[in-house]
């Protein structure tokens, strides 16, 4: 019997710097409490997808708003499962551009709010996919609802990220490194 990874074993250490447990599967396992973590941030962003309940809001790590089709959802899902954070989203709805600033359910926690934001062109195409030739999906809309809701955010002093061109998971790195930075002046504030 011969063991193809022993004889990498002694190598890596050796080059690594560092002695293995020689233990099989240890690079799989997860701290339960991290584990617990994500299981309830994850169950905390599916609950408070789409705007669907503004109940607990004060829990939550990070909210983020913009217009639909944004790439809300998805980005709150990935800060869920990746770095373990509450993250609920709330679309921008017509209703919010008549009134012309954002859900006074959403502003006690401003602190909490980011914004994204999408090319009107690029929301355009990727409504036209769901709902071909609607007003919903014209362009003209498209830059009405962005154009709104970017002022809307300005006014509120809430930041943006751009979704245009960037990956879900560079978001997530800029939103997670902002919390990071909002976190870090509270606590420098209280020193």
């Amino acid at each position: 019997f011969l063991d193809l990874f022993e004889a990498f074993i002694a190598p890596l250490e050796h080059e690594l710097g560092q002695r293995s447990t020689h233990s099989v599967g240890l690079s799989h396992s997860q701290d339960n409490r991290e584990y617990a973590k994500r299981i309830a941030a994850m169950n905390f962003a599916l609950a408070h997808d789409d705007g669907v309940s503004d109940a607990d809001l004060k829990n939550a790590d990070v909210i983020l708003v913009g217009v639909s089709r944004s790439g809300k959802t998805p980005t709150s899902l990935y800060l869920s499962l990746q770095f373990g954070l509450k993250a609920a989203n709330y679309p921008l709805i017509p209703e919010d551009f008549e009134r012309d600033h954002l859900p006074d359910t959403l502003m006690p926690f401003s602190d909490k709010l980011f914004g994204l934001t999408i090319a009107p062109e690029q929301l355009h195409r990727i409504r036209e996919e769901r709902r071909p030739n609607s007003n919903y999906a014209s362009l003209k809309n498209c830059r009405h609802e962005v154009a709104a809701a970017e002022s809307m955010m300005r006014r509120a002093g809430i930041s943006w990220l751009d979704m245009t061109s960037r990956s879900i998971e560079e978001i997530a790195v800029h939103l997670v490194q902002a919390i990071n930075k909002k976190h870090e002046s509270v606590e420098y504030g209280r020193n």
